[in-house]
């Protein structure tokens, strides 16, 4: 089948710089001007608009969302002996921060609606892990794809079994749940600003939240190798994780215009919610919240009719991509760590989720081809 339109950007950042350019361009040249290449004005100016747009006292700005994972734990003293819980269903970095620090990752499943943390079941492997002569000593919840994960009750297991609590919102910076953007909802709160994120940097970048003055402390001291009251005073082990001025600087010019674009980007999701929803399994939401809708992810009856969907789609330009083919316990990296029990919903979902393009400068033209190149699909080939 010939292609007569173009083919759909599955993500555009030079439609968002065109949009954006004359504040970006401002913001970029004000660094070269002063030339605090780190840890120049920008970066207080971020953490205290990042803190204010989410509710929380402290923002510390870091180099990525996994060194704000990282830089978390180790202010923690999490290390040898200890088991950080998390979803099997997520991105790598989420598992690869406790091993780097000498804990095991407890892989627990998820929800099969809303591809959350399964809080049931992470009772279930604390006792496991406990078995396993391990410490409980952490759950980290994923805001998978923009939606919050669900905070209360990993909030109730955390504090009746002492675990620190920390939120990986590496997706959802913006998503609110109860009424309050997330930010709050754990001790620690990690965001990530790689480019493909709702905010997003022309670089790695990350920060972290917390109510706690103690720990923003502290992770300032860490993500500068430890420093104390001056540079030459190292007072523990850290390591070098500042976010870059210009990084900085492209951030509080998008920022500007973050609520607009999690506007278009709910406004998005349900016009693919009410065309797709004979077609195919949409996004279930969290009760009671907002998505950041980092990823629209459907689902299909299996793997052969996910398959021969994106093929489908390919061919008429519409771009898919699949979060995440395999969950994290099946990952060869975590083969040692894992326990050997069965996750049977992430390794379903991994067989059936796609994700469809979204972001808030795809058009209303644009949306009509995707939820369009569904018709031809065949019901009974989606479902």
């Amino acid at each position: 089948m010939d292609i007569v339109e173009p083919p759909i950007p599955f993500l555009d950042l030079k439609a968002q710089q065109a949009r954006l350019g004359p504040a970006l361009r401002a913001r970029i040249d004000a660094v070269m001007a002063h030339g605090q290449f780190i840890l120049g004005p920008e970066v207080a100016e971020l953490e205290t608009k990042l803190a204010a747009f989410c509710g929380a006292a402290h923002c510390v700005s870091v180099s990525s969302g996994t060194d704000a994972l990282q830089i978390a734990m180790m202010a923690e003293g999490i290390g040898r002996g200890d088991a950080v819980f998390l979803p099997a269903f997520t991105y790598t970095a989420t598992a690869e921060v406790p091993l780097l620090l000498g804990a095991v990752p407890v892989f627990v499943d998820i929800d099969a609606a809303t591809f959350q943390i399964d809080p049931e079941h992470l009772e279930q492997r604390i006792g496991d892990a406990a078995r396993r002569g391990l410490r409980p000593r952490a759950v980290v919840g994923v805001d998978l794809f923009g939606q919050p994960a669900p905070w209360p009750q990993l909030r109730d297991i955390a504090s009746r079994h002492d675990l620190f609590t920390l939120d990986d919102c590496a997706q959802a910076f913006g998503a609110a749940l109860g009424g309050a953007r997330l930010g709050r909802a754990a001790q620690a709160t990690a965001v990530s600003f790689f480019p493909s994120k709702p905010l997003g940097a022309y670089g790695d970048g990350g920060a972290l939240f917390t109510d706690d003055a103690a720990r923003a402390a502290l992770y300032r001291s860490l993500r500068t190798h430890g420093e104390g009251t001056t540079r030459y005073d190292v007072q523990r082990i850290g390591m070098n994780g500042r976010l870059d001025t210009i990084q900085a600087a492209v951030l509080l010019a998008k920022l500007g215009t973050f609520e607009a674009e999690l506007a278009r980007r709910e406004a998005i999701a349900r016009t693919y919610d009410a065309g797709l929803a004979r077609h195919v399994t949409i996004p279930a939401r969290v009760a009671d919240s907002t998505s950041a809708w980092a990823i629209y992810a459907i689902l299909f009856t299996d793997n052969a009719a996910r398959t021969a969907a994106q093929e489908a789609l390919r061919a008429q330009g519409v771009p898919s991509a699949i979060y995440y083919p395999k969950p994290l316990h099946h990952q060869p990296a975590y083969a040692g760590a894992h326990d050997g029990v069965a996750l049977p919903v992430s390794e379903a979902i991994a067989n059936r989720i796609m994700a469809l393009p979204l972001h808030a400068d795809l058009s209303d033209a644009q949306v009509a081809r995707v939820i369009a190149a569904f018709e031809g699909l065949g019901d009974h080939a989606a479902r």
